[in-house]
Parts: structure tokens; sequence; C-alpha cells
């Protein structure tokens, strides 16, 4: 089992194959997703990878999260999320971002998020009632859903009965959404079709859990650090040892070269004195 990352969602667009026909994508976009901290078994008694994405300001984070947010050395995040593993080889190092071709093309994933609120909503609307009959013999009831209780025996609504309320808003997950494409250099993933939650809302995106995971997909996952170049350290070494070695033998010379031109002048300084001497006298 991988770990999920946590992307927003951006908006529809549609993307073309190759033979012409046009494909309907949602795009979700990885706004700095790092790891934040871990979970191990000797500690919590499961194994997890604890994300964060997005940015917030300290001030509206709380003493709890700015302490793991510095203990991690990452910026506060607009969400955090535990995404399980299996044992300790499904970690990620702290600190580190997960990159867009955490999945591949053609993959199947599970997205979770909060769907778009409607506020308060009438029967009709929000069960798919029928109504009343539209005839003049029903008064101002036509959207009306009805009688909801019982007689003096039980004398009550039981709970979940279908009534009007708040809709929508809700935690769902849309399962075995197909990855399209992904866009490494802008963080960005194509699934096909519509996902849960409004735009701009934050969605965690998993590997299916109904199929098996592709065997080219990358475990544990896809870090940024893996795409960079990497530091160059034999330059580093090479300049240190040139600087090292050069200059000794190059000081060396000099001084030794120095060396009889002191003695000259000195042996020849106190010549000089005695015949000042002589044609004094």
């Amino acid at each position: 089992m991988r770990t999920g990352v946590i992307a927003k969602k951006m908006g529809m667009m549609r993307l073309f194959n190759e033979d012409g026909r046009h494909v309907p994508v949602t795009v979700l976009a990885l706004e700095g997703c790092q790891v934040v901290g871990a979970r191990n078994e000797e500690r919590d008694g499961y194994f997890a990878v604890r994300l964060g994405a997005g940015a917030r300001k300290a001030k509206n984070v709380n003493k709890p999260q700015r302490g793991e947010f510095a203990k991690a050395q990452v910026e506060p995040k607009a969400r955090v999320a535990e995404f399980r593993v299996d044992n300790a080889d499904g970690l990620l190092p702290v600190g580190a971002t997960v990159s867009a071709d955490h999945f591949i093309d053609g993959q199947l994933v599970d997205i979770t998020g909060h769907t778009q609120g409607k506020g308060f909503a009438g029967a009709m609307k929000r069960w798919g009632f029928g109504g009343m009959r539209a005839s003049h013999g029903v008064s101002i009831t036509h959207r009306a859903h009805g009688s909801t209780g019982q007689r003096q025996d039980p004398g009550k609504v039981f709970k979940n009965k279908k009534m009007a309320g708040h809709m929508g808003d809700r935690q769902r997950t849309q399962q075995n959404l197909e990855i399209v494409r992904t866009d490494v250099a802008r963080g960005l993933i194509f699934v096909k079709g519509s996902v849960p939650g409004a735009k701009n809302g934050w969605l965690l995106v998993r590997d299916a859990v109904k199929v098996p995971t592709p065997e080219a997909a990358p475990f544990p996952g896809a870090l940024k650090n893996d795409n960079e170049a990497p530091v160059v350290e034999d330059v580093v070494i090479a300049t240190e040892v040139e600087v090292a070695d050069t200059p000794a033998v190059e000081a060396d010379a000099p001084a030794a070269e120095a060396a009889p031109a002191v003695e000259a002048a000195a042996v020849e300084a106190p010549a000089a004195d005695a015949g000042e001497e002589k044609k004094e006298g």
C-alpha cells in the first residue's frame, strides 16, 4: 500500500487523443505537497505518512501544528492528512515533496472530497420526491413531502427520515477514476470525468482499492528531489585538493629564493660601514 497525495481541484477541461476524440478531465494541482510527519508502529500502533499541502499564515495555525511544522522544517500548510501504509518501507522522508508522477497514465484512483453545499433544500430537491398533485384540489402543498409522523404511538418522527434539510457538503469517495495524463513540470494531474467537491477544494487521491496497483507505479513514492539535477560534489572536492596542494608548492619556492638575498645584505652592510670609518680616519 502506497501513500496518496493531497491535491486541489482547479476545474474541468478536455484533452484530445491522437485519434481526435476529446476526453473530459478534471485538473488537480499539487501545491507544495510535503511530508510533515510519520506514524510508526512502536509509538502509534500503525504506519502512516502525514502530508501537508497549500500555504497558510502562521498566525492562523494553532501551537501544536506550529510545532509539528517547525520540527519538519516546512512552511505552515492549509491542509494536513494521513495516509496509511503497510509497513516502514512505505514511509517517505520528512520534508520531501511529492511530485505529480506519483501516479502513472491509465492508473485507477479513488478520490475523496466534500461535495458542493446546496444549503437548505426541500424534500423534492434533496430526495427526489414526486410532490403532491398539481390539480386545483391541492392547496399550496404541491411541493410538500407530506406526513412524517405516526399516531399517538410512537408519537414521534424517527431519525434519518427523508425530510427537508441541509443538502450537500458531505464527505464522499468516488472510486475507479482514470488518470489520463500527468504534468510533472507544473504539478498537474488530469483525471477523467468529475470528482467530488467545488473548485479550489482539497481532495485526497489514493490508489484504487478494488484493482491492483500497477507495477510501474513508483514505490514508496515519486519525490521532486529525484527529478532535480543532483549536486555535483566531485567538483567541490577536486577544488579543495587543488587549493590545498598548489599554494603549498608555490609558497616554498619564493621563500628559498628570498633567503640568500637577506644573508647577502647582512654581509655587505658591515663592509660598507668599515669603508666609511677609514675615510673619516
